[in-house]
């Protein structure tokens, strides 16, 4: 039954240099992830708080940051063909910290996708209604799952196709409302909100893609080079940061209000509907596929059993369509701020592993060059879990500086003095029962 639902698209095993992408291919997808709706509105909330040189100043910065975070975590993530918890085994966590952040993974993303999912069924109801805002979350929720079901390759083509769209369309509206407006005149014009600091801006725009930064191996691990992975990240992440955001900025100089996504899928009458459903599919189809990867190597942990990761996917897409349609992922509020801190160090560990510590990168190479994953693994590793929490306080309790990265940067301080002192060992040995030999395509 698993085998006829969607492709496992190498969930638990490294991906072949077969099946590997274009560094173009995987960046139109990296650019899709970036501008978002939900990059409207960071750049309107930046822009109605801050002049524009101000906010191109902390969306510089945001990006540096950013930019920085993904590359090294990209990195490991394009040489081992790996997804983000199934490199966690052999960057400082163990099977059991991996299966934590599998779990935490799948959880967080789904809620993400449902919440996506909400927003663009109120988008459709009040731009064609036709159905209650319940049964659109359900429509647009399940066509999703069936685009991310059929693995990597249905998401290629679908960026393709909605990523220049979206573009397109974005473009058109915002060219309509800024074109009454004297754009010189809204660079150099004060912020029309309540100011916002330097560190307050920067902190909004890299906290807005933190954990998607986090997350990057799920998607590296088709990329072919370290270049190609620098390139996608530069384009992806630059021209998302810069094109949608900045865009933002102005609009809330234009209009004097922070909600631009109104604004913008409202302005141009049904080309607003186009806007909502291309910017949805091609963040939400990457909320759902990590989430699928994280819960298919927690189940993998805990049951010792190899899930289908296409199963596993409609599972996860269902549910998360229902909690849409339910209308109770507001719960979900506190549980994603709190991640916004508990996912930071996750990125902060796995870089001091792999590029410092190296405790256990000679298995990680030694497996990778039979085109396997190392046989066994640690259980627990108590130190990671102690700088894990450790870390997340900090990032959750200390006012000073940005949260998200005061968190990893304390997480990859704290490892590499445990890993110097000795401190990081593994408590049992864990066979890893997926490690088999790539299959040849």
């Amino acid at each position: 039954m698993a085998s006829s639902v969607g492709v496992d698209d190498y969930a638990l095993t490294r991906v072949p240099d077969s099946a590997r992408y274009s560094w173009w291919s995987v960046a139109i997808q990296r650019f899709g992830q970036v501008s978002a709706l939900s990059q409207f509105l960071l750049g309107a909330t930046v822009g109605f708080g801050m002049s524009f040189w101000q906010a191109f100043l902390a969306f510089t910065l945001g990006s540096v940051i950013l930019e920085l975070i993904t590359i090294l975590v990209g990195v490991i993530g394009m040489r081992e063909g790996l997804s983000t918890s199934m490199i966690a085994r052999w960057t400082g966590f163990g099977r059991g910290g991996s299966a934590l952040i599998g779990l935490a993974i799948g959880i967080s993303l789904i809620g993400w996708f449902g919440i996506q999912s909400a927003v663009s069924a109120q988008g459709l109801v009040s731009l064609i209604g036709g159905l209650p805002e319940w049964a659109w979350a359900l429509v647009f929720g399940l066509v999703v799952t069936a685009i991310v079901v059929r693995g990597f390759h249905s998401m290629a083509w679908t960026a393709y196709l909605t990523v220049p769209a979206f573009l397109i369309l974005v473009g058109w509206s915002i060219i309509s409302e800024l074109s009454s407006h004297d754009v010189g005149a809204l660079v150099s014009s004060a912020p029309p909100g309540p100011g916002l600091s330097l560190l307050e801006g920067t902190t909004l725009v890299a906290g807005g893609f933190i954990v998607g930064a986090v997350i990057t191996p799920d998607m590296t691990r088709f990329n072919r080079s370290t270049g190609d992975v620098v390139k996608q990240t530069l384009v992806g992440i630059t021209l998302g940061e810069y094109v949608i955001g900045m865009a933002g900025v102005l609009l809330a100089h234009a209009v004097k209000t922070a909600e631009i996504t109104t604004i913008v899928t409202s302005s141009v009458g049904w080309v607003g509907l186009l806007i909502v459903i291309a910017g949805t599919i091609k963040i939400n189809d990457w909320n759902l596929y990590s989430s699928g990867l994280g819960v298919v190597n927690f189940i993998g942990t805990v049951s010792g059993r190899k899930a289908h990761r296409g199963l596993i996917t409609a599972v996860l897409g269902v549910v998360g369509s229902v909690l849409a349609a339910a209308g109770i992922l507001g719960a979900f509020s506190d549980f994603l701020t709190l991640l916004g801190v508990a996912f930071p160090p996750i990125a902060g560990i796995m870089v001091a592993e792999y590029f410092v510590v190296k405790k256990w990168r000679g298995e990680l190479e030694a497996a990778r060059a039979k085109g396997t994953v190392p046989e066994d693994a640690p259980v627990w590793v108590p130190a990671t879990i102690v700088v894990w929490i450790a870390s997340a306080l900090i990032g959750k309790f200390v006012d000073w500086g940005l949260p998200s990265i005061n968190s990893l940067v304390v997480a990859f301080v704290l490892y590499v003095i445990a890993g110097k002192l000795g401190l990081v060992r593994g408590i049992g040995r864990s066979r890893t029962a997926d490690a088999d030999p790539v299959p040849a395509l």
